[in-house]
């Protein structure tokens, strides 16, 4: 089984945020396989379902982003999954606004969900989709996660949750590199 993770912050004020397109990946891949992410299990919207004959569980966890690794952490320990299976898609200042950045492992960079998934899981050896949102010129970073996309970046970023949607069926069915392959850019 592979669980496919997208970061957030649960409630209707964050929806739509920079720091919310895991959650929106989620929800697309929800939509495009069929599976209905309402359970609420190990401190996350939980379902399960197949992408391209594979089970997986789609998870949104509900401890807010700086927590994220107490629900996975449940859900590793309960469900015995090799890190590997793990997938984690997530917002990254570091990536320009619309791009995507998928790699087999590595740091957490300067993302406080990810430290918590890496310090909890005490692995950073799985998988993960950083979807580029870009950094601010000026002004407060938590401010700036935490705010909405202007309107004219709004169709790139739909366009962008549509690929790591895509690239984290491709981990699931074909494999990290080959999603990485097509992609990363």
């Amino acid at each position: 089984m592979h669980i496919i993770v997208g970061l957030g912050n649960p409630g209707k004020k964050y929806d739509a945020t920079r720091h919310n397109v895991g959650f929106e990946a989620i929800d697309l891949l929800a939509k495009r396989n069929n599976i209905e992410v309402k359970r609420l299990k190990h401190k996350a919207l939980c379902g399960e379902g197949n992408i391209g004959g594979k089970k997986v569980m789609l998870v949104k966890p509900q401890t807010f982003m700086n927590l994220s690794g107490q629900s996975l952490l449940d859900i590793v320990q309960f469900y015995k999954i090799d890190p590997k299976n793990l997938i984690v898609i997530y917002d990254d200042i570091d990536v320009a606004v619309g791009s995507l950045r998928i790699r087999e492992k590595g740091s957490s960079g300067s993302h406080n969900g990810m430290k918590s998934i890496i310090y909890q899981l005490q692995t950073d050896q799985f998988p993960r989709v950083r979807i580029g949102v870009g950094k601010p010129q000026f002004g407060d970073l938590a401010d700036y996660v935490l705010g909405r996309f202007p309107k004219e970046e709004i169709p790139t970023m739909i366009e962008t949750i549509e690929r790591a949607a895509l690239a984290s069926e491709m981990i699931v069915t074909d494999g990290v590199s080959l999603a990485m392959n097509r992609y990363n850019g």
